[in-house]
């Protein structure tokens, strides 16, 4: 009888440490099932919209005359007299030095040097007392109401200049104004030591602040689009060889994110230009993409307009 009772008691134990055991291992399968399956996480998401898009060129170059005129003398001397100075008005063959052509033993009459052209006076490195030849450059006349801008692009990137492309313009002296130009003149050869293209830009409305001399900095734009539909650059994620973005879908208070095969377009800074694969309205993961996979659960923490 003893016997029996403590079989009994043994077996009851058995059972129970069993159905411990058991609950133990339920409970864990459990919460190793649910926390995989309630793994969410945070990103940053935009809504796409169309944009434009202006691709563009960077470079600097020097401000110029549209035409300048050295002056010469008719008679090898000295300078005996100088009647202007850098910065006047001359007219068409006014008088602005004189040349004495005098020699040892031999007096000649002042040799008067005149203006070719109208204009102003942009140089006129001589004094009185210089020794000139007949192929010395005593001046320089120049039209200041027509500037250019010269200048010269890479190689690499010649195919993207066309005729009458609009620039921006901006000088260290006015950092917070904008002048514009324009492509006027493109070299049919390019020169074989930098290899690179020279071109000259207009000035479209003459401005006193601007000097000749001056450097500007250009901003050419050399493409723009309308309507196109853009993201910031690094949403798009790329695994075996072709490129995603990550869509949100939501349903109630869940969102899970489709992984979105994408054609990506022309890249300017900080945008990228999406040319097939997404729609205006479609809400797409920009941060937080790298550890997400199709069907990831995601939680939203904040949404912007591209």
């Amino acid at each position: 009888m003893k016997k029996t009772r403590f079989s009994i008691a043994v077996a009851l134990m058995s059972v129970a440490a069993m159905t411990i055991l058991t609950g133990c291992g339920k409970n864990k399968a459990n919460e190793k099932a649910g926390g995989e399956a309630e793994a969410t996480f945070a990103v940053n998401t935009c809504k796409v919209s169309y944009s434009s898009l202006d691709d563009y060129l960077e470079f600097g170059g020097d401000v110029e005359p549209v035409s300048s005129v050295a002056v010469m003398p008719d008679q090898a001397g000295k300078i005996s007299a100088i009647y202007v100075k850098v910065g006047d008005k001359v007219s068409k063959n006014q008088e602005i030095a004189a040349v004495d052509a005098s020699r040892p033993g031999m007096i000649y009459s002042q040799s008067p040097v005149r203006a070719p052209v109208a204009g102003t006076i942009t140089s006129f490195p001589g004094v009185i007392g210089t020794s000139v030849a007949q192929s010395s450059i005593i001046a320089r006349i120049a039209s200041t109401s027509e500037l250019e801008i010269s200048t010269s692009i890479p190689e690499r990137y010649i195919s993207r200049i066309t005729m009458k492309q609009n620039a921006d313009l901006s000088f260290d002296a006015y950092p917070s104004e904008k002048f514009t130009a324009h492509i006027k003149e493109i070299s049919p050869v390019l020169d074989t030591t930098t290899r690179s293209m020279p071109i000259k830009l207009a000035i479209d409305s003459r401005d006193s602040k601007i000097k000749i001399g001056m450097y500007a900095k250009i901003h050419l734009v050399t493409e723009h689009k309308e309507d196109v539909t853009v993201l910031p650059y690094g949403t798009v994620v790329s695994k075996n060889g072709a490129t995603y973005v990550f869509k949100v879908n939501r349903s109630g208070e869940q969102s899970v994110v489709s992984m979105i095969p994408v054609k990506v377009g022309l890249r300017v800074d900080n945008l990228q230009e999406i040319l097939e694969g997404i729609h205006v309205g479609d809400e797409i993961v920009i941060s937080g993409q790298s550890l997400l996979s199709d069907g990831a659960k995601v939680n939203v923490v904040s949404v912007s307009n591209n």
